[in-house]
């Protein structure tokens, strides 16, 4: 979708080309503490007012991961805080928030569209969270005035199926930020001021809040991107935590995904390790007060979810030599948090998934996987990381309902379309049967 279709393109381009040029030369998580936000809607124990909508689909990299996650097989079960001894955060609840168990979810495009479907399918499957990405230029304007309009309708719709609905928020109105455009704002205060009017409005309705979306891309930055970034990102993560939980401290806080890249240059990314190093040190390591759980993207291409490089590396034709384009490159984040004494926190996988047959130039990748692989693959994915990531807290698949809007829009072989479970006709695929069979045999 707009954004993110052009940041894909020049992020895949780029590695193709890097590509091109070196080929020829435990289920669930910590326990000591579970969450309160993350209870399905229905239970949560204060009611919240009504709901926003933005009028563009949030849609990510093509190879980064998507959600699922939930503690049973329906992850209309979410997390409960637990009495165990841990420092101790907003309202004296624990900190960081943490779920009791493996959390599972899927991102969806519920604006400007029939949402009865899709929210009938994500529970059909087991999901127990819907992840739904809003464009914050979308809901304020002129400065100071929230507009919710149709979130409001998406919102109410999550929330009236007893999912639990994350919310990721991104592009900044262009009065925010220093070159007129939609990248991240120039003063965190005005992020601060308007996730605080969101969680109000939405107060238990909304079970967490993803602080802007893989923030490493020239694309996200007003065309460039620069190491020194990662500084702005923390104070600006920093602002929304202290706001958001002033309003509802049982809110998980997620700090934004680096998207999963190996190229630094200006114009177009970051190396995602490189971006995750300079946030993590930045003020003798700050961050780690002001955020719940570190989401994060891996990517997966073609290569089956237990491969990775250099040793295990997939056989699949290209998109194999570097570990971004695996799944399991959410180890080597995990592996960098411990590292700076971050393994408190949780991971979210808030994307994750395999394309299959598209059109889209530089997803040429998912040519080489059909619907039947693409099954297996993503219940790979959920095994092991409910079997072997005991600190992964929620998983997020990308996506549910984009083939129904690509065909919509007459085009039905779009990449986006490509990496869904349902059908053009809202009908399941091989992956939907297959991942609704594995969450039942959770429950």
């Amino acid at each position: 979708m707009h954004s993110t279709d052009l940041r894909r393109r020049v992020y895949y381009l780029t590695l193709l080309g890097i590509l091109l040029l070196s080929s020829g030369c435990q289920a669930a998580p910590e326990q000591p503490t579970t969450p309160p936000a993350a209870t399905p809607a229905a239970q949560l124990p204060s009611a919240a007012p009504a709901a926003t909508a933005t009028a563009h689909p949030t849609a990510t990299p093509a190879p980064t991961a998507l959600p699922a996650a939930t503690p049973t097989a329906h992850s209309t079960a979410t997390p409960q805080p637990t009495a165990t001894p841990q420092p101790t955060g907003p309202a004296g609840l624990p900190f960081p928030l943490k779920t009791a168990a493996l959390q599972f979810g899927v991102a969806s495009h519920l604006f400007y569209t029939s949402r009865a479907l899709p929210l009938k399918r994500a529970d059909q499957a087991g999901f127990g969270w819907v992840r739904q990405q809003i464009h914050w230029s979308d809901q304020e304007g002129p400065a100071g005035r929230y507009l919710w309009g149709e979130l409001d309708a998406v919102v109410n719709a999550v929330h009236a199926a007893k999912l639990n609905l994350l919310l990721s928020v991104v592009s900044s109105p262009s009065f925010y930020t220093t070159n007129r455009g939609h990248g991240m704002p120039k003063d965190p205060a005005k992020l601060g001021d308007f996730v605080a009017a969101l969680t109000k409005h939405y107060q238990g309705k909304v079970q967490a809040i993803e602080i802007w979306n893989e923030q490493n891309l020239a694309v996200e930055n007003g065309g460039r991107v620069a190491v020194a970034d990662a500084g702005h990102y923390v104070e600006l993560l920093k602002a929304a935590y202290t706001r958001i939980k002033a309003v509802d401290p049982r809110v998980y806080v997620i700090a934004a995904p680096p998207s999963s890249t190996g190229i630094t240059k200006a114009s177009v990314a970051i190396d995602d390790i490189t971006y995750y190093k300079a946030m993590y040190s930045y003020k003798d390591g700050m961050i780690r007060d002001y955020f719940d759980a570190q989401a994060v993207h891996p990517g997966g291409s073609a290569n089956p979810p237990d491969t990775m490089w250099p040793d295990n590396p997939s056989k699949a034709k290209g998109w194999t030599d570097h570990p971004t384009f695996y799944f399991r490159h959410v180890e080597d984040v995990r592996a960098l948090m411990e590292r700076y004494q971050l393994a408190d926190h949780q991971i979210w996988i808030t994307e994750f998934g395999w394309a299959t047959r598209n059109t889209s130039r530089g997803f040429e990748f998912g040519n080489q996987t059909s619907f039947e692989q693409q099954a297996d693959y993503i219940v790979g994915a959920m095994r092991r990381t409910k079997e072997q990531y005991p600190w992964v807290g929620a998983l997020f698949l990308w996506n549910l309902n984009f083939a129904i809007l690509r065909a919509g829009s007459g085009q039905p072989r779009h990449e986006q379309a490509s990496f869904g479970i349902l059908n053009a006709d809202g009908s399941p695929r091989p992956a939907f049967l297959a991942i609704q069979e594995y969450l039942a045999q959770l429950r």
